[in-house]
C-alpha cells in the first residue's frame, strides 16, 4: 500500500535548511554575499535531496539524482513586500486544494502587496493551521511559466514573520512542491488569486 505523504506536515526539506538563509526585512542587497549565499543553500538542498530522509526523492532514484535546475539568479525578482494583515478577530481558515484532488486548512494571515517590474500585485500569505504560532509565512503562487518551464500547479516562497509587515520577497528562492519529485506526496495548490499573470523566471525550474 502507498502511503500518501503531505506537503503541509513537511512542505519541503528546503524549510529547514532556509533557517538563518533568509533575510525577512528588505534591506540594502550586497550582491556577491547574496549570490554565494543562494547558491551554497542549493548545493545544502541538493545534498538533502540525496540523502535526508524526508527526501522526496524515491529511494531507488536517489543515487543518480542529477540536482535541482533553477533559472539564472536574477536581482530583479528580490523584491520589498508589505503584508496587509487580516483583522477580522477570528482567523480565516480556507481550504486549499491539493494535488489529489483533496483539501488542507491553512490560516489567512494577510496580503503581501509589491511592485516586479513597472506593475504591483499582492499574493496571500498563510500559515499552518495547527502552528502553535505564526512565526513562518506560507506563500504558494502560479505564474505564467507553469505547465512550461515550471510545474503547472505552481511554486511556493517561505518567509519567516517580522514585527514591521515588511518582507524580503525573494523569487530566486522559490521552490517546487515534493509532489513534483513523487507522486506519493499530496500538496497543496496555491488558489487562484495567487496566480500572477507574469512570467516570474525565478527560482527552481522543471529540468530543461
Amino acid at each position: 500500500m502507498t502511503t500518501t505523504r503531505r506537503c503541509l506536515r513537511i512542505l519541503a526539506v528546503a524549510a529547514v535548511l532556509a533557517a538563518g538563509a533568509c533575510s525577512s526585512d528588505p534591506g540594502p542587497i550586497d550582491q556577491k554575499p547574496y549570490e554565494a549565499d543562494l547558491q551554497a543553500y542549493r548545493v545544502r538542498k541538493d545534498v538533502a535531496f540525496r540523502s535526508s530522509p524526508e527526501s522526496p526523492i524515491p529511494d531507488d532514484q536517489r543515487a543518480t539524482f542529477a540536482g535541482l535546475d533553477y533559472y539564472p539568479i536574477d536581482p530583479a525578482a528580490r523584491v520589498p513586500a508589505y503584508l496587509t494583515e487580516d483583522r477580522t478577530g477570528t482567523p480565516l481558515i480556507i481550504q486549499l486544494e491539493t494535488s489529489k484532488g483533496q483539501h488542507d486548512s491553512f490560516r489567512r494571515v494577510g496580503s503581501l502587496g509589491f511592485t516586479l517590474g513597472a506593475a504591483s500585485y499582492k499574493l496571500t500569505a498563510f500559515a499552518s493551521v495547527n502552528a502553535s504560532s505564526m512565526d513562518r509565512l506560507f506563500v504558494p503562487f502560479g505564474d505564467l511559466t507553469n505547465k512550461s518551464e515550471t510545474y503547472g500547479g505552481g511554486r511556493y516562497v517561505d518567509l519567516e514573520r517580522t514585527p514591521t509587515g515588511l518582507y524580503d520577497l525573494d523569487f530566486n528562492r522559490a521552490y517546487h512542491p515534493n509532489c513534483v519529485y513523487n507522486h506519493d506526496w499530496e500538496c497543496p495548490v496555491p488558489p487562484r488569486e495567487n496566480r500572477l499573470p507574469v512570467a516570474i523566471r525565478a527560482g527552481e525550474r522543471l529540468r530543461q
